[in-house]
């Protein structure tokens, strides 16, 4: 008896892996740990036999799957020291842009944020999931993650000697037109 799910992670696997691997390395220091962790996140999505209607849907699962995944460890407290370790070990970064199409200062500026902060940034930032979708998945406080996402991006601004500009005016949107986009 053939399994439905087998082609689509078949798919993602060979399609989504390199983008996959990337983001995961938002999250970890070394590329071995990102593999990994696309590893298990690959396996956690498809052994719960989920249903995807086409191979992005799938990758999306599996990028917020990653994430679980960095917080599961950083929960279990096994790995916190050895990535901090091996994050100061990491050579200087130099001018340009890495594999990821980040620049090394930036990889390395986020590499320097706890893990739940940094994993705020990158689903709200890179992810672009809402401050409600940040929070489900990180199993945390609406308030929580925006206090983690404004205190990310001011270390982030402090390390690269950036500034956040506010220079977008504000809009009011009307109550029915956020419940519909949200």
């Amino acid at each position: 008896m053939g399994r439905g799910w087998e082609p689509m992670l078949e798919q993602v696997a060979r399609e989504r892996y390199p983008r996959l691997v990337a983001r995961a390395m938002l999250l970890v220091p070394s590329r071995a740990d990102a593999e990994d962790l696309v590893q298990e996140a690959l396996v956690a999505t498809f052994a719960a036999r989920a249903r995807f209607g086409s191979v992005g849907q799938a990758e999306q699962y599996v990028r917020r799957a990653i994430v679980s995944r960095f917080v599961d460890r950083v929960r279990r407290g096994d790995r916190e020291r050895s990535a901090v370790e091996r994050t100061a070990a990491r050579r200087q970064p130099s001018a340009g842009l890495d594999e990821h199409g980040l620049a090394t200062d930036v990889e390395a500026a986020l590499l320097a944020l706890s893990p739940r902060v940094r994993a705020c940034i990158v689903l709200r930032h890179l992810d672009d999931l809402s401050v409600r979708e940040t929070a489900s998945v990180l199993g945390l406080s609406d308030g929580a993650v925006k206090r983690y996402v404004s205190d990310g991006v001011a270390a982030l601004n402090a390390a690269l000697g950036t500034t956040s500009t506010d220079s977008d005016p504000v809009v009011l949107v009307p109550a029915q037109e956020v419940e519909r986009g949200a």
